[in-house]
């Protein structure tokens, strides 16, 4: 018997800040996603989407990407459509990074911010990183292919304190137990 769960079939990464006092460094955040492979799904992603980038099947885009946080309504907006993603990946990992440019700053020096998991108008997940105000960059979503081949969300966020780089490496490990 199948199961009854459909499953996500597209979903989107939504994420707003405010812009950082005038004569201040501008806050830039990121949305990134790091797609695994079936056989490799906690090794080195298969790719990283990121600014300036897209899946190389242009399953996973990244629709606005704002370097400020200024103007209305989400400055950055990711879309994954896993209808369309190859049965050769079973895991994407979707973060925010800080960009630290201007110096050091954390989730708790960028007021209002908050990301948001959607599926047409249904919110899956949200928070604020208010849970992590020392860090610099955040695990904000997980989606995996079950035994059936459905994308399911797996909430929880994590916090990080790396550069850009280094995170976009250390997103996709395994969590440590605890």
């Amino acid at each position: 018997m199948s199961s009854l769960n459909k499953g996500i079939d597209k979903a989107e990464v939504t994420l707003k800040w405010d812009p950082s006092p005038q004569g201040e460094p501008a806050n830039d955040l990121d949305i990134i996603a790091a797609t695994y492979t079936t056989d490799a799904l906690y090794g080195e992603p298969a790719y990283l989407v990121h600014f300036d980038s897209r899946s190389p099947d242009g399953t996973i885009t990244l629709k606005r990407d704002s370097k400020t946080g200024q103007g209305f309504g989400d400055d950055e907006a990711m879309t994954l459509e896993f209808s369309r993603l190859a049965e050769r990946y079973g895991r994407v990992v979707v973060g925010v990074v800080i960009q630290q440019r201007g110096g050091r700053r954390t989730f708790g020096d960028i007021p209002h911010t908050l990301v948001r998991v959607l599926e047409g108008y249904d919110e899956l997940a949200k928070d604020d990183f208010a849970r992590f105000p020392d860090a610099t960059a955040a695990v904000v979503a997980e989606f995996v292919r079950d035994g059936d081949g459905k994308w399911q969300l797996i909430s929880g966020v994590r916090g990080f304190d790396t550069d850009p780089d280094e995170f976009a490496s250390a997103m996709g490990r395994r969590p440590a137990a605890g």
